[in-house]
């Protein structure tokens, strides 16, 4: 699965950066678990744990209609809009005074980037159900 790779290993990056943002808070605010009422470190959690909930579903989503033979530019395309809405949701909501625009466009391209790829994944699943194939 290619190409579903190349969008997990484009999105690996962005959640170490994400990971180390709330590494480097934590030891500012001086909080091991939790975020001690900090609201940079709560920031910073809820940024990284919106990318931990939502990537793991969408990459699966991406990786299964590429092996039920989903159409390659389709795929780059969803791939493209998880990247995009990914960093656009994270540039949105890091700033202290959040930018609702760029966050708003990553979670709409990230929620129809799920929903494509679901809906490709049933036509895909039909498919080969409906042929006999399994």
């Amino acid at each position: 699965m290619p190409i579903a790779a190349l969008y997990a290993s484009l999105l690996a990056p962005l959640f170490l950066l994400l990971s180390s943002r709330v590494i480097r808070a934590r030891r500012g605010a001086r909080v091991a678990v939790g975020d001690g009422g900090d609201a940079v470190l709560a920031r910073c959690m809820r940024v990284h744990a919106n990318f931990a909930e939502y990537v793991p579903l969408a990459l699966l989503l991406l990786a299964l209609a590429e092996s039920l033979g989903t159409n390659a530019w389709l795929l780059h395309g969803l791939g493209i809009a998880l990247v995009a809405g990914r960093l656009a949701h994270a540039a949105g909501m890091s700033q202290p005074r959040e930018n609702f625009a760029f966050r708003v466009a990553g979670v709409v391209a990230t929620f129809w980037m799920i929903g494509i790829a679901a809906a490709a994944c049933l036509w895909g699943a039909l498919t080969k159900l409906g042929s006999g194939v399994v």
